[in-house]
């Protein structure tokens, strides 16, 4: 099974310290990037965020940042908020990132649970859904090996177009980035499309039938199995006691600002504490309880990848890269 991390870049206030720049931030991605690599670890993401406590407004420029300076980790966007996106400019730039990685480059294509690019993109809201639908349909013309003749609602036609430049010797592989709808479970599975789902709550276990469903449309559409991968929050210290001493008051912070956007209540301790539990969805502690607890969503779900979110409230720096080594030298030996 494959392990990573992924990061939106946050900036958010560091204990008493001001948030850094979004130019620290992201020189911060990078090194965490190749720390990933030097680890033993396999995948890293970065999302797309339009906001102020994000600095990834542009996650290609960020991962051709990494390709640079790596060789082997898949890099991938986490996720590329494609309703908002023009999906020829998508693919131009994924196809150029695959080639200056040598193949390693991967598209998480979502709706968007932030909703920022839409207005400042010019698209309403109320397209939410017909807009994903249609972009990702161009989206995998684009992909195929042939010219693209296209008329829709959102974009210019296209007439026996092929967008350049072409991925070498496969296609770009394209995953769908989903928070729980089952009706985009199934759209992927109909498409025949890898799967990755964001637990940010709740119980992991509660997402299985989500992982049936996906495989039954699977089925349905003829397709062969393809991979899943779960995103969740997680922390790894050499005690849990520092783990939970590091990580509460960043997470709290960050999930009670969102929290204040969206309704609802600030992140308590009994919340954090019922979360960091075995059967929550926080994965925070030793080495040893992380391995078990990704071990048991590995084995409950069939997993083939789990991607894990340090920087939910802005880490000290030096914090994140031991939490990095942690994970691969400690986590993922015992995953494994």
């Amino acid at each position: 099974m494959e392990l990573g991390l992924t990061t939106f870049a946050e900036l958010y206030p560091i204990g008493d310290r001001p948030a850094p720049t979004a130019a620290e931030r992201l020189r911060q991605v990078v090194d965490e990037a190749i720390a990933v690599e030097r680890a033993g670890l396999d995948v890293y993401g970065v999302g797309e965020h339009h906001r102020k406590d994000f600095a990834a407004s542009a996650p290609t420029v960020v991962l051709a940042a990494i390709a640079g300076q790596t060789q082997r980790i898949q890099l991938t966007s986490a996720v590329t908020v494609l309703s908002s996106a023009d999906p020829v400019r998508v693919y131009q730039e994924f196809a150029t990132l695959d080639g200056l990685s040598n193949g390693r480059a991967e598209l998480m294509a979502g709706r968007g649970s932030f909703t920022e690019s839409f207005p400042l993109f010019g698209y309403s809201l109320d397209d939410y859904d017909e807009l994903f639908e249609e972009k990702l349909a161009l989206l995998l013309h684009i992909r195929a090996d042939e010219p693209v003749t296209w008329n829709g609602k959102f974009r210019a036609p296209l007439h026996d177009a092929v967008v350049y430049p072409r991925t070498d010797n496969r296609p770009l592989p394209v995953w769908i980035a989903v928070g729980g709808s089952p009706e985009s479970v199934v759209r992927a599975g109909l498409l025949g499309l890898p799967l990755a789902i964001a637990i940010i709550g709740g119980q992991p276990a509660r997402v299985k039938p989500l992982v049936d469903l996906y495989h039954r449309a699977l089925d349905e559409g003829g397709h062969e199995k393809q991979p899943v991968a779960v995103h969740a929050h997680g922390y790894i210290a050499d005690t849990d006691e520092q783990a939970v001493a590091d990580f509460y008051e960043p997470y709290a912070l960050a999930m009670s600002t969102i929290g204040r956007e969206r309704g609802w209540g600030p992140m308590t301790r009994p919340q954090f504490d019922a979360l960091r539990s075995q059967s929550g969805s926080l994965f925070v502690g030793t080495p040893d309880y992380v391995a078990e607890k990704i071990a048991d969503i590995r084995d409950t779900l069939g997993l083939d990848r789990v991607m894990l979110h340090t920087s939910v409230g802005t880490l000290p720096h030096e914090k994140v890269l031991h939490n990095i080594e942690l994970l691969g030298e400690k986590v993922a030996p015992q995953v494994r």
